[in-house]
């Protein structure tokens, strides 16, 4: 199974934070790209032993948007 994820930095902790979109409960944070990825891995593990998942969307991507 191949998952895109959403990885973002928070400010006040350092740490690295990803989620999978659509995917309820895919989530997890790391203090290196590295861990959160193993992390994010066991998560998506644990949750496919109920059953796989039914995503009513498909990831596209990301856009930046500038605002004059």
């Amino acid at each position: 199974m191949k998952c895109t994820a959403v990885v973002e930095r928070c400010k006040d902790t350092g740490l690295y934070v990803g989620y999978v979109p659509g995917f309820v409960g895919a989530h997890s944070q790391g203090e290196t790209l590295d861990e959160l990825n193993r992390n994010l891995k066991e998560a998506i593990v644990m949750l496919l032993e109920d059953g796989a998942p039914h995503f009513d969307t498909e990831f596209v991507g990301i856009q930046q948007i500038f605002v004059p």
